[in-house]
């Protein structure tokens, strides 16, 4: 996965320039939003193939997608086109991360799930942090087409290391057009509600995010547009360095109140940004809370999961983070008018978000008796 997130991350940070270069400044909250749509609407598919076609295929088609697509960005020349592309490399999300969980939940015990889901999103944050820092860097002296084709061959790189893993599904089907019709039940696993609630509540402010850290990198004269991320993921590594198994020993609600605590924190501080240092501290303390977070919902996704419906239920859990994170970079086209001051007004909506999530948790925790 590390490679996988790595190749889409890295183009992210240079896409508002790239499209204010075709002479779209006034769409930049669309260039995640068109991303994020396709993911979620491709979440239902890829988790009924992960659980009839097998973990891999679902991984590899995914990882081909992201290739085809990453390559065809050098011949955008127009804002339609590009947000096209935008739209059609969202499905590449959509299926290698459902596909991944799906394998990962397999393979590890229950009791390890909170430690192995650290480990898992650790190389997550990785991706997020080397490719936005990176990708940043490469963009700013190699240009956009070199960026791009560099994308593409590190997403084909994360294919090269998935050959020698087992395909984990015990009896998979062979393809035929049947599997890609949908019922209610192949979109949604009920089951994993709870988690996929607060993941759409703290996802919104990620969207927000990914907006808007690049144009406050601008505002503070940083050249490097994945500034944020590079000090985010530090501080993601720290944490779950050292709190990994958090969540099997004191329980996943209780260690996401800790990380969502943490996350309104990080909105309040964003929302005040007026230095570098400031910056930064707000990079720090949103990697806590992601390092905190992130783990702990996917293991309380798979402690959820019927073992018949793990692809669904990934899916599930996707669909709510691509839904907030497309609530969550839509809002800035409406709050957002690429000036410093207004970003206190775009970051109110993701702290009234984590409060909403923090409620929601402790509710959840006193009307259930479950250790998770």
């Amino acid at each position: 996965m590390f490679f996988f997130m790595t190749s889409f991350n890295l183009i992210l940070p240079e896409l508002n320039d790239f499209i204010t270069s075709l002479g779209g400044s006034d769409k930049k909250g669309l260039v995640i939003t068109l991303f994020t749509i396709s993911a979620a609407i491709s979440r239902p598919f890829s988790g009924k193939l992960t659980d009839t076609i097998g973990r891999k295929k679902v991984i590899y088609l995914g990882i081909l997608f992201s290739v085809i697509i990453s390559w065809s960005y050098p011949f955008c020349y127009s804002v339609l086109f590009f947000l096209t592309l935008r739209f059609l490399h969202g499905f590449s999300a959509g299926f290698t991360p459902t596909g991944s969980t799906a394998l990962l939940t397999d393979i590890i015990p229950a009791k390890q799930r909170g430690r192995a889901m650290g480990l898992w999103g650790t190389f997550i944050s990785l991706g997020f942090g080397v490719g936005q820092f990176s990708g940043s860097w490469i963009g700013i002296h190699f240009g956009m087409n070199a960026l791009f084709i560099i994308a593409g061959a590190t997403s084909l790189l994360s294919g090269l290391f998935l050959i020698k893993v087992e395909e984990t599904l015990s009896k998979p089907e062979r393809f035929d057009g049947s599997q890609l019709k949908i019922k209610w039940n192949d979109i949604l696993e009920p089951s994993v509600t709870p988690a996929a609630v607060v993941m759409l509540l703290t996802t919104i402010c990620t969207g927000m995010i990914f907006v808007l850290t690049p144009e406050i990198s601008g505002f503070l004269n940083i050249e490097n547009k994945g500034f944020f991320f590079g000090f985010y993921v530090v501080s993601t590594i720290f944490v779950r360095l050292f709190a990994s198994s958090l969540s099997d020993k004191i329980g996943r609600r209780e260690t996401m109140i800790i990380g969502v605590c943490l996350l309104c924190v990080s909105m309040i501080l964003l929302s005040r940004v007026d230095s570098y240092n400031s910056f930064i501290l707000a990079a720090v303390v949103f990697g806590l809370a992601t390092g905190v977070s992130s783990p702990t919902l996917f293991a309380w996704t798979a402690d959820l999961s019927h073992i018949s419906r793990r692809g669904v239920g990934a899916g599930t859990i996707f669909i709510a983070l691509e839904i907030g994170i497309m609530i969550g970079s839509l809002s800035t086209i409406f709050t957002y008018d690429n000036t410093v001051e207004s970003l206190p007004d775009v970051f109110l909506l993701g702290i009234i978000m984590s409060i909403v999530a923090l409620l929601y948790l402790i509710w959840h925790k006193l009307n259930r008796t479950s250790a998770f």
